[in-house]
C-alpha cells in the first residue's frame, strides 16, 4: 500500500531535502566531521595609530596656571574695593568688567592643574610677597600697597587704583608671554593670548582715564 510510485518519490524528496538541510548546518558551525576542519578567524583589524595626548604640558603650564589664579584673585579684590572707594562711574563700569574675566579663567586654570594632579593655589597665596623685593609674581601688589588702596577714597583712590590696575596688567602680560614662550598646552598659550589682547587694552583705557583727571 505505501510503495506506489506517488509515494516513493515524495519520500526521496523528502530525503533528499534533509540531506541538504545537514549538509548546511555542518558548514554553518564550520565543523566537518569527516575532514576535521574549523572555520577560519576573522580577519584581523588595523588598530587605531597611536596620538599624543591630549593633555601634553610642560612645567612653564604649570606655574604659569599656580601663578595666574592667585594673581587673578587680586584683580577681582582692587575690582571690588572701587565700588565702595571709588567716585568714577567710568572707573566703576571698567572695574565690574575686570571682575567678571577673572572667575571663568579662574576656574579653567584649576581645572588644568586637577587634570594634572600639581597643586591649586588656595586664597591669596603668592600674595604677600608682592614683587617689589624680587620675590613674588609680576605687578602683584604686596600688602603695604594694598592697604593704602584700601585707605584711599573718592579720585584719589581712583587715580592710585588705575595706576596700580596698570602695574598689576602689566605683570599679567609679561607672564602669559613667558607661557606663549615656555608653554606646551595649546590652550595654556591661547589663554595668554587672550590676556595679553584684553589687558593691553584695558592699559589703553585706563591711561586715557589717568589723562583726563
Amino acid at each position: 500500500m505505501n510503495t506506489t510510485p506517488s509515494r516513493l518519490r515524495r519520500r526521496a524528496a523528502l530525503a533528499t531535502a534533509a540531506a541538504a538541510v545537514a549538509a548546511l548546518t555542518l558548514a554553518a558551525c564550520g565543523n566537518n566531521s569527516n575532514s576535521g576542519a574549523t572555520s577560519a578567524p576573522p580577519p584581523a583589524t588595523a588598530s587605531a595609530p597611536a596620538t599624543v595626548p591630549a593633555g601634553e604640558h610642560n612645567q612653564a603650564d604649570v606655574a604659569f596656571a599656580q601663578g595666574m589664579i592667585p594673581h587673578h584673585r587680586q584683580a577681582i579684590l582692587m575690582s571690588e574695593m572701587v565700588q565702595t572707594n571709588g567716585a568714577s562711574g567710568e572707573v566703576k563700569a571698567l572695574a565690574v568688567k575686570i571682575k567678571k574675566a577673572q572667575d571663568p579663567e579662574i576656574a579653567t586654570m584649576s581645572a588644568w592643574l586637577k587634570a594634572w594632579g600639581e597643586k591649586v593655589p588656595t586664597g591669596m597665596d603668592g600674595m604677600d610677597g608682592g614683587d617689589h623685593d624680587g620675590s613674588g609674581m609680576p605687578g602683584m601688589m604686596d600688602n603695604q600697597r594694598m592697604d593704602m588702596l584700601r585707605g584711599a577714597s573718592g579720585t584719589a583712590f581712583d587715580t592710585m587704583f588705575l595706576t596700580m590696575m596698570i602695574e598689576h596688567h602689566e605683570g599679567a602680560i609679561e607672564m602669559a608671554k613667558t607661557e606663549k614662550a615656555e608653554g606646551a598646552y595649546g590652550p595654556a598659550k591661547t589663554l595668554a593670548d587672550d590676556i595679553i589682547t584684553a589687558q593691553t587694552a584695558e592699559i589703553a583705557q585706563m591711561k586715557t582715564m589717568l589723562g583726563k583727571s
